[in-house]
């Protein structure tokens, strides 16, 4: 019995490598545009997706030059794990940078969404008040946490909503302020950027 391991790669072509580049490529998309079509959340982030595409390209050459080699695969992440960054990325489109991802506007999602903070008093239930706020000046909204703040005097309730257009963030503000005694009310826009 043979335990030895044998390369089974050989040599690959260019035309390997394109091929390799080019299906990777295609299914990377794929998966991107089912990623961006069913997010739901606040916090998307494009350059996320964008680096998804690039690191599914990368991979599949990292898997055509590895092969079934060990030896190989053993030695690209002794090679690999070299490359360190000073600082942290915080910025995934800093490793797409790299790759010129950034002349490209691929996978943006082109809905505005905003968090809205409102303080109450806590002595009653606002939920419902505001919620009719909500309704006449957004297009969805969702309560996503419900806090008590000032030692139990207020409750601080965060939404994340979708404004009508037509709609000013000011209108929304002057009208949650004749319904919560005063207090502070806060919108936060974003394109999708907001980090809860």
């Amino acid at each position: 019995m043979n335990l030895s391991f044998e390369d089974l790669t050989g040599t690959f072509s260019v035309l390997d490598g394109a091929i390799s580049l080019a299906l990777s490529f295609a299914l990377s998309v794929l998966i991107a545009w089912v990623y961006r079509s069913t997010h739901r959340d606040v916090s998307y982030s494009q350059s996320y997706v964008q680096t998804l595409v690039i690191l599914g390209m990368l991979i599949s050459v990292i898997m055509l030059v590895a092969g079934s080699n060990i030896a190989r695969a053993f030695a690209l992440v002794g090679a690999l794990s070299v490359i360190r960054f000073r600082n942290a990325i915080k910025e995934t489109r800093d490793v797409g940078f790299i790759f010129h991802m950034y002349r490209f506007n691929w996978f943006q999602l082109n809905v505005q969404r905003q968090v809205v903070e409102v303080q109450v008093p806590a002595d009653g239930d606002y939920t419902h008040v505001i919620s009719d706020v909500l309704i006449r000046h957004t297009e969805e909204f969702e309560l996503v946490s419900m806090e008590s703040i000032r030692g139990g005097a207020l409750t601080e309730l965060m939404y994340t909503v979708r404004i009508k257009k037509g709609r000013e963030p000011g209108d929304l503000i002057s009208d949650l302020r004749q319904y919560n005694s005063g207090q502070g009310v806060t919108v936060l826009t974003g394109y999708d950027q907001t980090d809860l």
